[in-house]
């Protein structure tokens, strides 16, 4: 399905970006890295993580698994993913201010570095699960129901600079990986998982699923 080709292909740039940040943080906070970059890193995840890709993925994706699949929207992964959208965009609003305009004391550098932290791992995890259980099993799901692919939308000017303005930040800001964090597939690794979200067997599994299941 072309677009969630497309959504899988933004992950490995988000993913990218999300380490820069972190990277980009390192430095800010330590006084070697310049300010003026946070404004971009600001933008992307604003118009392209979440105007542009978590958009899509709500207005058409999930609208299309609830309309024609007639998953809930009100509990399980669908209504999970969509309130870590919500949330997440809620922790880079708080985020900006100190990234735009650079900390200004120990306590900023301290709660930037938190915040940074806090957001790519929610981000990381985020990727993780969709790549892995929202985006194949909902593919499945869409075929079942006859659907073989669903519309896009191309990038709107403010959502193409923010991409492009990124690039380079990726040259001077290196993305690193955070050892701290475990990565993986499937529903345990889902910050929802057990709190909003039951897993996907609970959530989204037909009779005939469990069956096939058992049988094996």
């Amino acid at each position: 399905m072309k677009l969630i080709d497309t959504l899988q292909d933004e992950h490995v740039l988000i993913d990218q970006v999300l380490g820069s940040l972190r990277a980009y943080v390192d430095g800010l906070v330590d006084g070697t890295a310049d300010p003026d970059d946070g404004r971009r890193y600001a933008a992307f995840f604003t118009e392209f993580a979440g105007r542009f890709h978590h958009d899509r993925e709500e207005r058409v994706l999930f609208a299309a698994l609830v309309t024609e699949t007639e998953l809930p929207a009100d509990r399980g992964p669908v209504h999970a993913i969509t309130r870590e959208h919500a949330e997440m965009e809620a922790w880079l609003h708080e985020m900006t201010p100190l990234l735009e305009g650079g900390p200004q004391s120990e306590d900023d550098r301290v709660r930037l570095r938190a915040m940074a932290t806090r957001y790519s791992h929610a981000l990381w995890r985020h990727i993780d699960a969709e790549n892995s259980v929202l985006y194949p099993e909902g593919v499945e799901r869409l075929r079942r129901s006859g659907i073989r692919d669903l519309p896009d939308r191309a990038m709107s000017e403010a959502e193409s600079a923010a991409r492009e303005r990124v690039v380079d930040l990726l040259v001077r800001h290196p993305p690193l990986e955070d050892p701290v964090l475990a990565r993986g597939d499937g529903c345990f690794m889902c910050r929802a998982y057990g709190e909003t979200c039951n897993g996907l067997e609970a959530e989204w599994w037909t009779e005939v699923e469990w069956e096939d299941f058992f049988n094996r």
